[in-house]
């Protein structure tokens, strides 16, 4: 199989309530329009907000909801990403759910919006997973995009397709946009970048090709985000070049270079001199 349809929900919901019943219809009534549909995808967050009170252990109830609305919808269903309690520690982490309900992936976001994500604990592992007869999937969160080194990681383990929820309603979305597309052209892959709507979110959703062509950019309401993927058109692109053109990933494989600030115990005194990582302090105007 080439063609791979999924679609992204771009939903306008309330931060301070359980969206899931709202979710729940919005999934079922797309699926019901668009019977080929074989993936849907929401926003960071979108469940409960950027609320860690909300979070619960994984397994636990919420996921499970979660599953039977997968198999209710007969897809695979991406939830964007709900806060999950691991003993002392929280963490931001995306569920696949298959058709069949089972959790075929979980991510937990790697780099947390620190300093304002506070509470929450980094991820470590880079997660991938292939639907068989398909391809191969990574996934990444919000703030995971902006350090390249993530996605170059998911596609040195052969993702093929970016699934990035994110929840941003702040004036960088624009820089996020220009860095989708940098990271879809670097790696020649897809990302699929849904963000919310509304009273969480700014909108502006972005579908990327592996040329860092825009498939499909949505608005600032609510959307859903119904695209083509194709397999075949991401494998040619590495291949044989965007349009002919370069062949990053295999020169990236190919290069001899020896990175500096990879290697163990590598410092850095630029970095070192930036002071720690802390939100901004508040003017002293009695100077």
């Amino acid at each position: 199989m080439s063609v791979f349809t999924l679609a992204g929900l771009q939903l306008e919901l309330d931060p301070h309530q359980n969206n899931f019943e709202h979710i729940s219809a919005e999934v079922l009534s797309l699926k019901k329009r668009f019977p080929n549909l074989q993936m849907i995808m929401l926003s960071e967050l979108c469940n409960c907000g950027p609320a860690p009170r909300f979070a619960e252990p994984m397994p636990g109830p919420l996921e499970d909801a979660y599953s039977e609305l997968a198999m209710q919808a007969e897809v695979y269903l991406v939830t964007g990403s709900l806060f999950e309690r691991d003993q002392e520690r929280i963490f931001n982490t995306l569920s696949v759910l298959s058709p069949k309900g089972e959790v075929i992936a979980r991510y937990r976001k790697i780099f947390p919006f620190l300093p304002y994500e506070e509470g929450v604990s980094c991820g470590e592992d880079f997660v991938t997973f292939d639907i068989p007869g398909v391809g191969c999937f990574g996934l990444s969160i919000c703030y995971d995009m902006w350090f390249p080194e993530t996605i170059r990681a998911l596609t040195w383990k052969g993702a093929e397709v970016i699934l990035h929820p994110t929840l941003t309603n702040t004036i960088d979305r624009d820089v996020e946009l220009a860095i989708a597309r940098a990271n879809a052209a670097t790696n020649q892959c897809y990302m699929v970048d849904i963000n919310g709507a509304g009273k969480l979110g700014m909108g502006r959703s972005i579908v990327v090709g592996p040329g860092g062509d825009v498939v499909y950019q949505a608005g600032e309401t609510q959307e859903s985000i119904v695209v083509d993927i194709d397999f075949d058109y991401v494998r040619r692109v590495r291949e044989t070049g965007w349009h002919s053109l370069g062949q990053p990933l295999k020169s990236f494989r190919d290069n001899p270079v020896v990175y500096p600030q990879y290697q163990k115990g590598a410092g850095s005194a630029a970095l070192n001199a930036l002071g720690p990582l802390q939100k901004p302090a508040k003017p002293d105007w009695s100077e």
